[in-house]
């Protein structure tokens, strides 16, 4: 295989493992800033292209209420906000990409716009977007005191956030608007810097965004929501996508997104579709799947249904654990993704729901072995799937430090890395030399101001 994969290590601004290895709980973890200021250099100095941060102002709920084993054994609870990182990562790294996560329903665009600008700047042209309608959803909107809103109507909301983010970035500077001249005292040309009037069914707007243009102008957009809409979304705006699922369900996804991609004028290959797994080192891959087992063994049903509850708002200890989720479940508007991929004619029964997120949770199976047979399996998984790379997931211990010495090396040495970091942008990293900002046939592009010509 000749396929340069890109490699995003996923992380979220949730407390890391380690704190449950006797021994280990006080080391370094996540409120410690000297502890993501080394997880940055550690993942620049073995050549991953971005940091991605995981988001959500959500947790798990039931009935209206934080479900108790959430915070007894902390199941998508504590978490800081990443946002406030990026900064420092980039003030320590060169090269990374770095990556957060953003809700179109509880920021708006005014200040979404002008955040990601100001972080484009500080990293010198290397963040990107994460675009979700949220996790959690049921929390979120009693956290926020909002209606929850129906999954189809979070994501009209989310295409129309998107839309005027980028009239914001691409439509309000012209390219020489800042002229800095300290002979004239000017520091921009009015005629050049245009306010955007926007009137939309869930956005009204009117103003500049403040912040000259950055390097990439518009920030790299991700998005992960695999549900219908989701793909939707991400075909007409992400440039990069991950997802998780078993082969044969991610290949549909991917084929998917890359024809409605097609569709929208962007070509197959204007999305990076990127595989979110779970990388498990050791000596064999029996001594790997005998720790894998050792670690499903200490999650209990609640737990594993605590964190189905975190996605979808679904109570799998209250149902018949013989039967599929059945279908008035499954019609909720906390989340679809989670719940779509066990709906079907082959759909599992709730025992076996529960025994996958035990197992997985939402990333699937882990690839597992040595250094090699775990390449072996990520090769393949790429050439079923025709996925673009990965977004790895934390290790047991809570780092990548096994990812980066050893499966890293084995990816480099297969020919299956870049061998040299293009451009100076996140946007380059993914998508060559010289693609700073976004291409001709994004529909972000068509919002560019141009000099208007005179008569």
């Amino acid at each position: 295989m000749t396929k340069k994969l890109a490699i995003g290590m996923f992380q979220g601004g949730r407390v890391r493992d380690k704190w449950k290895i006797p021994g280990r709980e006080d080391e370094p973890n996540f409120t410690d800033l000297d502890y993501w200021l080394d997880l940055a250099r550690k993942a620049e100095a073995a050549g991953a292209d971005f940091l991605f941060f995981a988001d959500s102002y959500g947790y798990p709920t039931m009935h209206g209420s934080i479900i108790p084993t959430a915070v007894e054994r902390n199941i998508q609870f504590t978490t800081i906000d990443p946002h406030t990182l990026i900064s420092a990562l980039a003030s320590v790294t060169t090269t990374l990409g770095l990556v957060t996560t953003t809700s179109t329903m509880v920021e708006a665009p005014p200040s979404v716009t002008r955040q990601y600008r100001s972080l484009d700047h500080f990293s010198r042209g290397r963040v990107g977007w994460n675009i979700v309608t949220g996790a959690a959803q049921s929390a979120s909107a009693l956290l926020f005191g909002e209606p929850l809103m129906p999954h189809d109507e979070r994501y009209a909301k989310a295409a129309e956030h998107v839309e005027l983010s980028l009239k914001y970035w691409e439509g309000c500077w012209e390219p020489d608007a800042l002229v800095k001249d300290p002979h004239s005292r000017v520091w921009a040309d009015p005629a050049k810097v245009h306010e955007i009037d926007h009137q939309g069914a869930y956005f009204t707007s009117k103003g500049v965004l403040v912040t000259p243009p950055s390097p990439q102008v518009s920030p790299v957009l991700f998005q992960a929501g695999a549900s219908e809409k989701g793909r939707e979304l991400a075909a007409r705006f992400a440039e990069a996508v991950f997802l998780a699922a078993e082969s044969r369900a991610l290949a549909a996804q991917i084929a998917d997104i890359r024809r409605r991609a097609e569709e929208n004028g962007r070509g197959r290959d204007a999305v990076k579709c990127l595989i979110a797994g779970t990388f498990r080192v050791a000596g064999s891959k029996a001594e790997a799947q005998a720790a894998h087992q050792a670690a499903i063994d200490a999650i209990t049903d609640e737990m594993a249904a605590t964190h189905y509850a975190y996605y979808t708002g679904v109570d799998l200890l209250a149902l018949d654990p013989d039967k599929p989720i059945p279908v008035t479940a499954a019609a909720g508007d906390n989340g679809r993704t989670n719940i779509e991929r066990f709906l079907g004619p082959d759909a599992p029964t709730v025992r076996e729901v529960l025994d996958e997120f035990r197992a997985n949770g939402v990333m699937g199976k882990p690839f597992l072995g040595t250094p090699e047979e775990i390449v072996d399996q990520a090769e393949a998984m790429i050439a079923e799937t025709d996925a673009d790379g990965f977004l790895v997931q934390p290790e047991p211990d809570g780092g990548h430090d096994a990812f980066f010495a050893l499966v890293m090396p084995e990816l480099r040495r297969r020919g299956l890395l870049k061998d040299e970091v293009p451009g100076t942008t996140l946007r380059e990293r993914l998508f060559g030399e010289g693609r700073a900002t976004l291409p001709e046939e994004h529909p972000g592009a068509a919002y560019r101001v141009a000099p208007v010509a005179v008569a």
